[in-house]
């Protein structure tokens, strides 16, 4: 935790920042190792310049705060407590130009600020934490391999259950309990098996579809467990398959391991987006891939930077993102293949395992 303050005292000498509030509690756990949901509540972590940064937190969180955090200086406040004012008491004299999470923080606390506060000047910090999430540590790395594994797990456990009459939502049904029972903290987005027609729709939604012979069936799933997320995309086929299929599944693998191919230190986030958007227009299916290469992955399931034909910012060893093109084609379905991926300073390394080649299932 001591890096991180270091680079956030950095950042706040450079850019003439006085005070950090950090309200959101993805950026509160990166900091802090305390992951709470608060619900409507308020949480803030503040970081005073040359100070030691205080948190304030409901105060059903106190104590779970105080075991994961170790912080000396804790403020709790009560559902009929001006959170507020609690925060304006904690802060001793000026506290200059704030720092805060424009994304993050709504209008209605923002005033709320400005009243018990008198913020006269204040700066986006948004994007200095997310450039410091950007390069994943080594123990990220481990919780992250940790959701991979059992997001697979989830996966190997529901494939039995893939049979001619279950729903969507069955399996959806199952993906989730197997979640659970394996020791995920939960669905890292909303759980998404599609069958048929409906795998032409890059973000359907399940329902009572069932599963027929010759369907197509799209699994794209994930986890959150330690406080980082997973999430995979594998295709399937139940009973049979047609020339089409074939060739839209085969299109849809090259462009996937043409893209792997070309991650590197010193790469752009363009360049793999191209290799593997420049297949699948040669293959003749351009319009039908109509969505970005990929994202950011870490404790958000969709984080910086976005994997896209005109980022050009470079890759760099300790980046997490996924590598998922697609081809959805109307009335035929479609195809998605997902990885997670970590760029090493050798090159690259796939942290999802489970098989890509095409599978028929029930046959």
């Amino acid at each position: 935790m001591t890096a991180k303050w270091n680079v956030l005292q950095q950042h706040m000498k450079d850019n003439g920042v006085h005070t950090l509030l950090i309200t959101d509690p993805k950026h509160v756990y990166y900091l802090t190792g305390f992951l709470s949901d608060p619900h409507e509540r308020f949480l803030g972590l503040v970081v005073p310049l040359g100070e030691e940064p205080l948190l304030i937190v409901p105060a059903l969180d106190e104590e779970a705060a105080r075991a994961a955090t170790g912080m000396e200086r804790i403020y709790s406040h009560s559902d009929t407590d001006n959170p507020f004012q609690i925060l304006s008491g904690a802060l001793a004299g000026s506290i200059g130009t704030l720092g805060l999470e424009k994304d993050y923080v709504t209008v209605t606390r923002f005033e709320a600020l400005q009243d018990q506060l008198g913020i006269s000047k204040y700066q986006d910090i948004g994007p200095w934490l997310q450039h410091m999430r950007v390069r994943k540590s080594p123990e990220e790395i481990v919780k992250m391999r940790h959701a991979i594994s059992l997001i697979e797990q989830v996966l190997h456990e529901t494939l039995p259950k893939v049979t001619a009459g279950v729903t969507e939502n069955e399996l959806v049904a199952e993906v989730e309990y197997q979640m659970r029972k394996l020791g995920a903290d939960g669905p890292s987005f909303d759980s998404m098996v599609l069958f048929g027609e409906k795998t032409a729709l890059p973000h359907g939604v399940p329902g009572s579809r069932v599963l027929r012979t010759g369907d197509m069936v799209m699994f794209d799933i994930g986890v959150y467990a330690g406080g980082y997320a997973s999430d995979i995309t594998r295709t399937f086929a139940y009973g049979g398959i047609t020339e089409e299929q074939t060739r839209i599944y085969n299109t849809v693998l090259q462009a996937n391991e043409q893209a792997i191919q070309a991650i590197r230190p010193g790469a752009t986030f363009a360049s793999i987006d191209l290799a593997a958007r420049n297949l699948i227009e040669e293959a003749g299916y351009g319009p039908q891939f109509m969505h970005r290469l990929g994202h950011g992955l870490g404790i958000d399931v969709h984080e910086y930077p976005s994997i896209h034909s005109l980022n050009h910012e470079k890759l760099e060893a300790g980046n997490v993102f996924t590598v998922e093109p697609g081809i959805y084609v109307p009335g035929v379905g479609g195809v998605r293949i997902e990885d997670d991926i970590l760029v090493t300073t050798e090159g690259v390394e796939v942290l999802t395992s489970y098989p890509k080649q095409l599978t028929i299932l029930g046959s």
